[in-house]
């Protein structure tokens, strides 16, 4: 079979880590996207007959999250008959590279859970040599005072989205400890470089996400670790409040209470079908004009209507579920802390479901994909579960 060649797994590896990584270190949005389609969305395809027995064991194993997932993506078609979007036939492609970014990770799943683990740690670490050189480029290089609200390299240069990808290479790393000193030195300066990076973005949300899930976390870690790192996030952040109080206030709510109740208005005038997949609108609040919601919900239901949104909200459930069931797993326990922040992500900015692959990415689609490699590695031994020196 195809699928179970080592070049097919370490092409499809490779396309995993582009996918985390080149977001900050390609040197182009452009040279991103056709990466992607060159490492992932093409090995995929390349082996999908061959690996027909492992889809359709998939749909078996998880049929209400595939199932969910695809009358969403069927409804989002079906609302481009009133959509008042110039290019349904993009939209149509890019539902289409949703779809096949999520059959790459059943394929995934064949090299088993482990070796996910340490390609989502070579992700993360990348992500700490994006952090480390955004900080070094933003205030050194172009000698921005550390006041400035810090923008990163490449795809990770929006202050708010970029803290949310670094978060979630937080996530990769913060709960999967190396066993030897070198590694453990290397492991902690990866997350120095990207927690200072969300401390610098000034994204209260991102910062408000992470925390909450580090406070969280040992409800099913379960360990020493997690319960340490929960103390030390709400001593920092008490801290920082206490240092920064007046920086952190300074912007308020960001008129996040005012967009929402103009959305809702929104989405009362098209409760149903919504303006239809890839339909631009604006926001009229507080005087002004935004391009979105700031909610994914919401964003979701502007275009989609209220079937849209509550099938979106299906298939974050039986993604919730499937991760839940493999919470005996340090995969499942890390998704598991991935999901929460996501979701509390979700409540504040990322508001693109199905635009092309970008950072809203890292706290949707990518929790959801490797949520479907979780039923091939339930059985992970006592030894590979082990928190703590899993690397």
């Amino acid at each position: 079979m195809l699928y179970e060649k080592s070049w097919a797994r370490a092409w499809l590896g490779f396309g995993l880590v582009w996918f985390i990584a080149a977001i900050a270190l390609a040197p182009s949005n452009k040279v991103y996207q056709q990466g992607l389609v060159v490492f992932l969305w093409l090995p995929t395809l390349v082996v999908a007959w061959s690996a027909r027995g492992v889809f359709m064991e998939a749909w078996r194993r998880q049929p209400a999250l595939w199932g969910a997932l695809l009358a969403l993506m069927l409804w989002a078609g079906l609302s481009l008959s009133w959509s008042t979007g110039e290019e349904p036939g993009r939209e149509v492609k890019r539902l289409v590279y949703i779809l096949v970014f999520l059959m790459a990770f059943p394929l995934l799943a064949q090299a088993g859970l482990v070796r996910i683990r340490h390609l989502l740690q070579l992700g993360g670490g990348l992500l700490a040599v994006a952090a480390l050189i955004s900080i070094i480029n933003f205030y050194v290089v172009l000698g921005i005072p550390l006041i400035g609200r810090l923008e990163g390299i490449g795809e990770i240069s929006h202050p708010i989205l970029g803290a949310y990808v670094v978060g979630a290479a937080i996530l990769m790393l913060l709960y999967q400890v190396p066993r030897k000193r070198g590694a453990q030195l290397a492991w902690f300066l990866a997350l120095a470089c990207l927690g200072t990076y969300v401390l610098l973005s000034q994204s209260r949300g991102a910062s408000l996400a992470l925390v909450l899930t580090a406070v969280l976390a040992p409800l099913w870690f379960r360990d020493r670790h997690s319960r340490l790192i929960a103390i030390a996030a709400m001593l920092a952040s008490g801290l920082a409040f206490y240092m920064l109080y007046e920086d952190l206030t300074a912007r308020g709510s960001s008129f996040r209470p005012e967009i929402f109740g103009s959305v809702l208005q929104m989405i009362g005038e098209h409760p149903w079908t919504g303006l239809g997949l890839g339909a631009e609108y604006k926001v009229s609040a507080a005087g002004m004009l935004f391009d979105h919601s700031h909610n994914m919900f919401t964003h979701v239901a502007m275009e989609l209507g209220l079937p849209g949104m509550l099938l979106w909200i299906t298939v974050w459930l039986f993604t919730l579920g499937e991760i839940v069931r493999a919470r005996d797993t340090v995969l499942g326990k890390i998704l598991l802390a991935l999901w929460v922040y996501s979701t509390m992500a979700m409540q504040f900015d990322a508001a693109s479901l199905t635009g092309t692959p970008r950072a809203e990415w890292f706290v949707s689609w990518l929790t959801v994909g490797l949520a479907m490699l979780l039923p091939w590695g339930r059985a992970e031994n006592g030894a590979c579960g082990k928190i703590s020196g899993s690397t």
